[in-house]
């Protein structure tokens, strides 16, 4: 059966039912009203998928009808379909159970259509907590009626706990220097969300920058002084140095003053009895300001007294801490200086991940998730094979030292510069792998994936957008650290020695795989569902963006280096073709997307198309 996440039992029958249009869904007199919204889900999705309306009523069960009921004695979060001659019946151990299985038959239905095979499901998920985490920072903020529709695929695939990284990103009252150039969440926005969430049956867990990665707020002129580094209000705006710095100077009271005020403005939003305060890659902390209390204390116990104190604000708001793990992971035994609620989101995102964190955290005695990623960071196109290599490997280790749960994450390094829909099947991943612990093989995965999603009988889409996301040779990182190199006063030499040390001799052999790639999703076209064909689009321009930086890379190369390749390319063509591309392009960006700092990638295109045209 082509459902995902796989369900735990499926015992298959050998007849058939036909759900006609006279079928009714019945929902039992005992549920609430809440079960009536996910019925209208279901009816909606009938209507789709087979053409004709199902009414919904309150009673009991009738010949010919779809069933929803609750059944105290299950699990919460666990259901059964039952697919008969007489009917179909849904039963869940709450509101939560029945959705889950109505999303189930929602996909049984996608595939099969009105001719069902009867068949029973016993279901329940062998992780509590299965979340998603979604960077609504570093370049890009969704629009909200996008992230409505997040919202329902998370809850189409069983996700029940979401994210939204901010660190600037949000309309904080009198912070007007830090979103004054970009069009952050607001209030209003956040509320509706978390009220949209809780309809699926998910957490909208708020996760806010505390400690690390204050870049906006520590290089304004009213806060400058309280980062870490001095006179971090003077620098040029640079994606590299957004990541590496910007951590608040701990010896000083008013950095916590500020954190804990931001907290306070944002913590009343949200429904969620959660908060996650991150403190991640603290980078700089002891090498500036407070380099002497470091060298008295050392640099670990500064670490652990910050977030200690963080942690017990927020337990006295009644909120449970989380943090991320990369820093503590160093030093695991100072998890026990944390109040005992605390929650270490241990994150690792290599395609070889090892589990040495997981256990030495689980050794520690640390309340933990595991934290993999769908890694689209500094890319077109998420790289999906790597990404099913390191969610599988997390997930598993989750398993074994009996974590709590499992955080996928979605970071915007750079940027953002990956569409937000590429990162749907590495979505898929991680709320398949976090609730059965049995991991499908990567090309089982990919053409359920292709089918459920996309509604592509040929089973071969994202196997497809798989083959293109490996072929980026002048990658993004590459693209935006060369470019910096000018405002950073790198000397002509470093530059020289950056892009001569990148290797473009592959770049015909690579861009003939990416046309090739393009073709195969223009050929995808007709065997995708209508309402998916509009998801092509994004994977083409993305793709033909990595193919013209790949020529672009080599004509620069050659051009201002004389390192000599198989490229050939008038620079003045391309840097016209780099324009018309982005047009393209953020027209993509826009139509999921606020405007956000689409300017900052403006930026790194035009610089590339002027110094094209200086060639």
């Amino acid at each position: 059966m082509n459902i995902l996440p796989r369900p735990q039992s499926v015992i298959l029958g050998k007849e058939n039912f036909i759900f006609t249009y006279r079928g009714r869904i019945v929902i039992d007199s005992s549920c609430d009203s809440e079960v009536f919204t996910h019925a209208k889900l279901l009816s909606k999705d009938i209507e789709a998928n087979l053409g004709f309306h199902a009414a919904i009523t309150k009673g009991e069960f009738e010949d010919g009808c779809i069933y929803l009921k609750c059944a105290e004695t299950m699990k919460k979060e666990e259901y059964t379909v039952s697919i008969q001659q007489d009917g179909i019946r849904i039963c869940g151990g709450s509101n939560a159970g029945i959705l889950y299985g109505i999303q189930t038959l929602r996909q049984i239905i996608s595939v099969e259509g009105a001719i069902l095979p009867c068949l029973t499901i016993n279901d329940y998920p062998d992780m509590p907590n299965r979340g998603y985490y979604l960077d609504a920072t570093r370049g890009r903020i969704p629009t909200l009626a996008y992230l409505k529709s997040f919202v329902e695929k998370l809850s189409y695939y069983k996700i029940n706990q979401l994210q939204l990284y901010v660190e600037h990103s949000f309309l904080f009252q009198g912070l007007s220097e830090v979103w004054r150039d970009d069009t952050p969440l607001t209030a209003d926005e956040i509320m509706e969300l978390d009220a949209y969430c809780r309809q699926f049956h998910i957490e909208l867990i708020p996760s806010l920058s505390s400690f690390g990665h204050l870049y906006k707020l520590l290089s304004t002129k009213t806060y400058a002084s309280l980062c870490e580094l001095p006179d971090s209000d003077k620098e040029p705006f640079s994606f590299n140095d957004r990541m590496d710095h910007h951590t608040v100077d701990v010896t000083n009271r008013e950095s916590m003053k500020l954190v804990k005020k931001l907290i306070d403005e944002y913590i009343p939003l949200f429904s969620s009895k959660h908060f996650n305060l991150c403190a991640d890659e603290t980078f700089d902390l002891g090498k500036g300001k407070s380099k002497v209390l470091a060298d008295q204390i050392g640099v670990d116990n500064m670490y652990v007294s910050f977030v200690k104190e963080l942690c017990e604000y927020l337990i006295e708001k009644g909120k449970r801490p989380m943090f991320w793990g990369d820093i503590i992971k160093g030093f695991p035994d100072a998890i026990n200086q944390l109040p005992a609620e605390t929650i270490c989101l241990n994150w690792g995102y290599s395609r070889n991940e090892g589990e040495e964190a997981a256990l030495a955290l689980h050794e520690a005695g640390a309340t933990q998730y595991l934290c993999p990623g769908v890694a689209g960071w500094n890319q077109f196109i998420n790289f999906i094979d790597a990404s099913y290599e390191n969610i599988s490997r997390m997930c598993s280790y989750a398993h074994k030292y009996q974590a709590i749960g499992i955080l996928n994450t979605d970071w915007g390094d750079f940027g953002h510069i990956n569409h937000p829909e590429f990162s749907i099947t590495g979505m898929i991943f991680g709320a398949a792998f976090s609730w059965n612990r049995q991991i499908p093989d990567n090309d089982e995965i990919k053409g359920q994936i292709s089918l459920l999603e996309f509604g592509d009988s040929s089973l071969s889409f994202v196997h497809n957008a798989a083959l293109l996301s490996e072929k980026s040779v002048f990658e993004w990182y590459h693209i935006v650290r060369y470019m910096e190199m000018d405002s950073k006063g790198k000397s002509a030499k470093e530059k020289r020695d950056y892009l001569t040390a990148l290797d473009f001799s592959g770049v015909k052999a690579a861009n003939e795989v990416i046309n090739q790639g393009i073709n195969n999703l223009y050929r995808n076209l007709k065997h995708l569902d209508c309402n998916k064909k509009v998801l092509v689009k994004p994977y083409i321009v993305a793709a033909e963006g990595m193919e013209l930086f790949n020529i672009i890379g080599a004509v620069m190369c050659q051009e201002l280096y004389g390192v000599k390749n198989e490229v050939q390319a008038d620079p003045k063509v391309l840097a016209e073709q780099l324009e018309h591309w982005f047009y393209h392009y953020k027209e993509v960006w826009r139509s999921v997307s606020k405007e956000s700092e689409l300017y900052r990638i403006q930026d790194v295109i035009l610089w590339y198309a002027d110094r094209l045209r200086e060639l």
